[in-house]
């Protein structure tokens, strides 16, 4: 059995099985980016430090949450499914969001 190079599905002689194109053409990623509801909020933690949570980046959020950390200079973590960064980056995390390649429809700000 071959592998998609582009999504890491199962393949069969050169088409994707996920999406049934072939591997130069594969979509699924795309599909996937596209589905995904983002919503980007802030809390009030421990000595009235704020923090902005990123939930609903399924796909590679290890990544995200790096690039996120070094554009806006600030720490933060991946935890349970969501992205916890330090300090209030609400509006400047959905422009690098939106950089990044997420549609803007996607992104819900609370």
């Amino acid at each position: 059995m071959a592998v998609c190079p582009k999504c890491g599905s199962q393949a069969t002689v050169n088409t994707c099985s996920r999406c049934g194109l072939p591997f130069d053409l594969c979509v699924c990623i795309t599909i996937e980016r596209e589905a995904e509801k983002i919503r980007i909020s802030t809390e009030v933690r421990r000595f009235n430090k704020p923090i902005t949570i990123v939930q609903g980046i399924i796909e590679n959020s290890k990544d995200v949450a790096k690039q996120l950390k070094s554009r806006l200079a600030c720490g933060g973590t991946v935890k349970e499914g969501h992205i916890e960064l330090q300090g209030e980056h609400k509006i400047r995390v959905k422009d690098i969001l939106i950089k990044l390649g997420y549609s803007e429809n996607q992104i819900e700000m609370a």
